[in-house]
């Protein structure tokens, strides 16, 4: 016969169990259902070959599920490719804007054939596209520019002459004018110097000195400079990184403050209040407005033809995330260039990309990113053409170019391979190119830092 105890134990374990079973079932499943993931195709093509080329793609959103399978799939027959057609497997690899990136190699491509391809995604809810890129590979195997020394020496120094003779010490900034003049901001002589076409150097600014001194441009003095533009009407604009202000050269000759008080800091507004923290790049767009790679803090300003100061892009944080207005970040920007419709490309050296800020202040990336940083490598001077071909140059040893057909093209260089050749293509060499710009016969001119030498590219891609 059973305890009264035992009883009273087996009793409430039943109605415990009862108890359990009633509130299981009256419970509602709150998971949420997998849905297709958001994912983009990257919007350039890279390393285009005859038989090859590169591309991959960011995933926003995972859809709450994992993802099983990612690259990209691609075809020369059918227009909207699926994972039925030829396609990649690929890596995911976290970025730290929380997205996730994918980059992947196309092979046995076609030469001379057009392809299409998108960005795939696949996870429990099924398989998610991106948008189609199109794409033509080349009829041929390589690029033939050129690399030739338009001025300098590799040992450095300051001296006026012509070619080899003349002498320049760390050149950063380079920019070109309507008659095919080249204008340097020769960093270490603390001067701005002009070089022919046929490749005579003069002294066009600066008496060499360290120091901050407007007036006649043979007595101005300059810090540092480094980034330097041009107006429509001829004046000259420098970023003097040393003195952190923006300085002006008017056709007449004649050295100004276009904006700033020369105190190191971040304070936007009228040219004599503004302050900047080490400027680098410099442009300038059709209506006289100045934009500056403000590098040491993270922005890039607009300046005013009044020289009213503000803040263009940016949070001021050295971190990497697109977004709009001041909800966006660089990390040490060190060129800017500007096209005909007023949009603004940065290169964003501390992220190893170029970010692209249209006019209603929308940041967005152009190319690479903190994880993949061996697409446009350290991004350190940006120029464009008028029909809109962005240059690049690569301080680990390349120029590169963005046609406006999205396929991003070595030019001349390699990447970590510095030293001092003339030549074609790859076998050229660099050490630490910094700006660059194209004259209105599609040469291109680099500051080749370390060398000290002003070099000239031909036979770029005109799309």
């Amino acid at each position: 016969m059973k305890s009264p105890l035992l009883s009273k134990v087996l009793l409430s374990a039943f109605s415990l169990s009862i108890l359990l079973i009633i509130n299981g079932c009256g419970k509602t499943d709150t998971t949420t259902p997998a849905v297709l993931a958001t994912l983009s195709t990257n919007g350039l093509i890279v390393n285009l070959t005859s038989t090859g080329a590169q591309s991959g793609g960011v995933i926003t959103n995972n859809g709450g599920a994992d993802i099983t399978l990612a690259g990209v799939c691609y075809s020369s027959s059918n227009q909207t490719p699926t994972t039925s057609d030829s396609k990649t497997s690929d890596t995911l690899v976290n970025n730290p804007a929380g997205t996730k990136s994918f980059t992947s190699t196309l092979k046995s491509l076609t030469a001379a054939t057009t392809y299409y391809v998108r960005a795939y995604a696949t996870n429990s809810a099924g398989t998610a596209y991106g948008a189609i890129i199109t794409f033509k590979t080349n009829n041929v195997t390589g690029i033939n520019t050129n690399v030739s020394t338009l001025a300098g020496s590799i040992t450095g120094g300051f001296f006026d002459g012509s070619g080899a003779s003349a002498l320049f010490a760390n050149p950063q900034g380079v920019v070109t004018d309507a008659q095919g003049n080249v204008y340097v901001a020769d960093g270490f002589n603390n001067r701005i110097r002009k070089i022919t076409s046929t490749g005579v150097t003069t002294t066009y600014a600066g008496d060499g000195n360290a120091g901050f001194l407007n007036g006649p441009a043979a007595s101005a003095e300059f810090y540092a400079p480094q980034g330097i533009a041009i107006d429509a009407q001829g004046n000259l604009y420098v970023a003097d990184l040393g003195n952190n202000v923006i300085r002006k050269i008017s056709t007449a000759g004649v050295v100004s403050t276009f904006c700033g008080n020369g105190t190191r800091g971040y304070v936007n507004g009228a040219a004599t209040l503004a302050e900047f923290n080490n400027p680098q790049g410099l442009c300038v767009d059709a209506s006289g407005n100045v934009f500056v790679a403000d590098r040491s803090n993270n922005l890039v300003r607009k300046i005013t033809a009044a020289g009213v100061a503000s803040n263009f892009a940016g949070s001021g944080a050295a971190y990497y995330f697109d977004g709009t207005g001041s909800d966006n970040s660089f990390n040490g920007p060190k060129g800017v260039a500007v096209d005909a419709s007023g949009n603004v490309y940065v290169a964003d050296a501390g992220n190893y990309s170029i970010r692209k800020i249209s006019p209603a202040q929308v940041v967005t990336t152009l190319v690479g990113n903190p994880v993949q940083t061996t697409i446009v490598g350290t991004p350190a001077g940006i120029s464009i053409d008028s029909k809109g071909n962005l240059y690049i140059a690569d301080q680990s040893g390349r120029i590169l170019e963005i046609t406006t057909s999205k396929i991003l093209y070595v030019l001349a260089g390699s990447a970590n391979t510095a030293g001092y050749v003339d030549g074609t293509g790859t076998a050229a060499k660099f050490s630490s190119p910094q700006g660059l710009t194209i004259d209105n016969n599609g040469n291109i001119y680099v500051a080749d830092y370390n060398n000290n030498i002003i070099r000239k590219v031909t036979g770029a891609i005109q799309q």
